[in-house]
């Protein structure tokens, strides 16, 4: 079974005044998805999900047996040390990988039922997924970048660029618009990035540790827009962080570790994740 570790949040943030207010605006977004049982239907659970790399004694078991439940409207963080198999967790959710054994669901349909065309409509249309290194094109616009998911399921490209205006709009870069990509700053591009992710408004956010290559004031800030996001844009979201102070503004934080989610320790035990 899955172990995990309900987060109460710091009532006092002192990184950005704001803090409280964002939180509260998260914990309302979750409310919004309670359906007239009081309960939330599940979007994503994996069962006795295995990654193993080689074989015999060079075998490496990154993921064993792991099962995960995530409820619409939750926004889930993923800790654990470099090399611990959160990549390739995501990875598997959004189906760009495959497992050893297992398999993942996404609304109680097996993806391993699923033929190679509507894979890929899954991977398109109902996952959004957010990288380290923003991944952005140099030479082309931002809402030319932002465009290329709908570009690549057919959106003529007026539609297309019509609508990562808007999605520019929503991470705060209007006026970044026709701007190239090369010529944006580190936290712009990784805004950009998020755009990209949720032009097609995907059910599902994966994000590999969106803040990692941004200094604390641009992750905080890029932070305090996904939150908003995650409510606006009715997601459900799982990120992979070592930041544990954004962590814990998230629904619940799972430590991954030795192939196994089990419950973030306390006190030293948490600094051993970094």
């Amino acid at each position: 079974m899955i172990l995990e570790r309900r987060i109460r949040m710091n009532p006092e943030p002192t990184t950005r005044n704001d803090q409280r207010n964002t939180q509260r605006e998260a914990n309302s977004s979750a409310e919004e998805f309670v359906g007239p049982g009081g309960q939330r239907a599940t979007v994503v659970e994996t069962r006795e999900l295995r990654k193993v790399f080689g074989a015999g004694e060079a075998e490496q078991v990154v993921l064993g047996a792991v099962e995960l439940s995530v409820l619409e409207g939750e926004m889930i963080a993923i800790v654990g040390p470099s090399g611990s198999g959160k990549s390739t967790l995501l990875h598997l959710l959004a189906a760009l990988d495959t497992p050893t054994s297992g398999t993942v669901y996404f609304r109680s349909r097996g993806l391993h039922s699923l033929q190679e065309a509507p894979l890929a409509d899954y991977r398109n249309k109902s996952v959004g997924f957010v990288w380290q290194r923003h991944h952005l094109l140099p030479d082309f616009t931002a809402a030319e970048n932002v465009a290329m998911p709908l570009l690549m399921r057919g959106t003529n490209r007026t539609d297309a660029l019509e609508s990562a205006s808007g999605q520019l709009e929503q991470v705060g870069l209007a006026s970044k618009n026709s701007q190239r990509a090369g010529e944006l700053s580190g936290g712009e591009q990784q805004r950009v990035a998020i755009a990209r992710a949720l032009v097609n408004q995907p059910a599902l956010l994966l994000a590999d540790e969106p803040t990692g290559d941004l200094d604390e004031r641009n992750a905080y800030a890029v932070f305090d827009l996904m939150q908003p996001l995650q409510r606006t844009q009715r997601l459900t979201s799982i990120l992979a962080t070592h930041n544990l102070a954004l962590a814990e503004r998230c629904d619940r934080i799972l430590s991954l570790e030795q192939g196994e989610l089990k419950p973030l320790g306390t006190g030293s035990g948490i600094q051993s994740v970094n």
